[in-house]
């Protein structure tokens, strides 16, 4: 993956950063903070942190609440995608990687869209970053050896079943 400074937005250094959420079910969606919000709260605070870069966070939401992530036909990634293509976003920023999608084939499609714009991707709960040059390296080495490699997939799928674990040995 390249990194965006090819873009018209980092010669004036604003980068660009769209945040997306998604949640399987709509269950608990009705309530005044939910797991969308919970999520764009800590992408926007990583986006805070990231201020001295140039980041800026995109008002727009990209939240698709009760749709699975085992397809990549969902409203506002379709949207987010169709902003990427347009040239509108530098970085998408996510809570997790499998919010995103939990599909390899479909995140290989969705980092074509973004090497071709330049553009980047950060999950902010993993150790999952495109915008530097070492990161882009890991994480493409990783992808090519089937996205299981990656330290931050590995560590989360371990997450519960170590949680099952200490409750339950």
């Amino acid at each position: 993956m390249t990194r965006p400074a090819a873009n018209s937005t980092r010669r004036n250094g604003t980068v660009r950063c769209a945040i997306y959420t998604r949640k399987s079910s709509e269950e608990g969606l009705e309530q005044e903070f939910n797991s969308l919000q919970a999520q764009r709260e800590a992408c926007e605070a990583f986006i805070t942190s990231q201020r001295h870069e140039g980041w800026v966070c995109l008002p727009k939401a990209y939240d698709d609440g009760g749709f699975s992530g085992a397809t990549i036909d969902r409203p506002a990634l379709q949207q987010l995608l169709a902003d990427l293509t347009a040239g509108r976003v530098d970085i998408v920023v996510v809570y997790k990687i499998d919010r995103l999608t939990r599909s390899l084939a479909d995140f290989a499609k969705i980092v074509e869209i973004l090497d071709a714009r330049g553009a980047s991707f950060v999950s902010v709960t993993q150790q999952f970053n495109t915008t530097t040059s070492m990161g882009v390296r890991r994480d493409k080495a990783a992808l090519s050896s089937g996205c299981e490699a990656h330290p931050a997939i590995r560590s989360s799928r371990k997450q519960p079943e170590q949680a099952w674990r200490r409750r339950n040995v």
